[in-house]
């Protein structure tokens, strides 16, 4: 479900007082627009921490994020998955709010994606973006969005709108349950799959998003970074639903199996002989297969499923968004 949001951006947030908020916004070179990204979310949410982890900017992104009065931090490896896991890792909050640097993603939002997620308890609200400026949004990451977010629906029964956004809130148990493996942007495809595989309580809200300003460029390779997402997606298919995926692979060598045999079995009812015996040889060693990627199958949905129970019970040992209001 997609919620409209909009937001009044000179009205500070409602957010009780012994909630706390830490927005994260990880950067690399982008001293044009993260003092302006600072002070938004500065002047949205007041009571919040704001933390800039800072990913080997060769430019003044460090001082010009401090001047603004964030909390500057540091990440050496580089890749956007490296530096999430760190502020993950190291940031101790209540609900976290995570955007880009850039200017891209609208402060004024923040606000009523950190009050749905206290007051529906949710796990995780995804800023679906809406863009009307033509810079704002390539049309070939259009194109690719649409067609991962089908791909992922596909693969996994169920979808985001906007799979890729960067924009989320999440609640304190989202954050310390989620083990990190991405190292760059499939980040996002990671963390959307971890809410669907452990079905948590999740939503999303139509957010502006913007043109970057003057001086800042964009970071994200669409052909690279496209075929890391997809390679991440079809890796955590064949780890997450192991049954379907080899399960699937067994049922293709079946049927081509079959295939092959029909004119084999033909020719054993007219002459009861089998003349071509490497055709015959093929087709027993895929049916051997694909008894074999059966059996894998099985024996990985069952150690998959155990896996799953233990992050169930990682995410369940902290408390649900908004019950520390009570």
């Amino acid at each position: 479900m997609i919620t409209d949001s909009q937001p009044n951006s000179s009205s500070p947030s409602a957010t009780p007082a012994m909630v706390r908020v830490a927005v994260l916004l990880p950067c690399y070179n982008e001293e044009a627009a993260i003092g302006q990204t600072v002070a938004g979310f500065r002047a949205t949410l007041p009571d919040a921490t704001i933390y800039v982890y800072d990913n080997n900017s060769r430019d003044r992104t460090v001082e010009v994020a401090r001047a603004a009065g964030a909390v500057v931090r540091t990440e050496r490896q580089q890749g956007k998955g490296n530096v999430v896991r760190r502020m993950f890792a190291d940031i101790e909050a209540d609900i976290y709010v995570m955007a880009d640097g850039d200017l891209t993603y609208d402060p004024a939002a923040a606000p009523a994606m950190v009050e749905m997620a206290l007051r529906e308890q949710l796990d995780m609200v995804v800023g679906t973006r809406q863009h009307d400026a033509k810079e704002a949004y390539r049309g070939g990451h259009v194109l690719g969005n649409r067609l991962f977010t089908g791909l992922l629906s596909f693969l996994f029964a169920r979808s985001f709108t906007d799979v890729f956004s960067g924009y989320r809130v999440f609640s304190r148990r989202f954050v310390k349950s989620f083990p990190v493996l991405s190292a760059g942007f499939e980040i996002e495809t990671e963390m959307s799959i971890h809410a669907l595989e452990l079905r948590m309580p999740v939503d999303e809200v139509t957010t502006a998003y913007g043109a970057r300003p003057e001086g800042s460029a964009s970071k994200l390779s669409t052909y690279r970074d496209g075929w890391r997402i997809l390679k991440v997606m079809l890796n955590l298919f064949r780890t997450e639903r192991p049954w379907f995926f080899f399960g699937s692979a067994g049922a293709l060598l079946v049927l081509a199996a079959l295939l092959l045999s029909i004119p084999l079995l033909a020719t054993y009812i007219d002459t009861g002989l089998v003349p071509r015996f490497p055709t015959a040889i093929l087709i027993t060693g895929m049916v051997i297969i694909a008894v074999l990627s059966f059996l894998a199958g099985l024996i990985l949905d069952t150690v998959t499923h155990g896996r799953r129970e233990l992050r169930r019970l990682a995410y369940l040992a902290h408390p649900a968004p908004g019950s520390y209001q009570s």
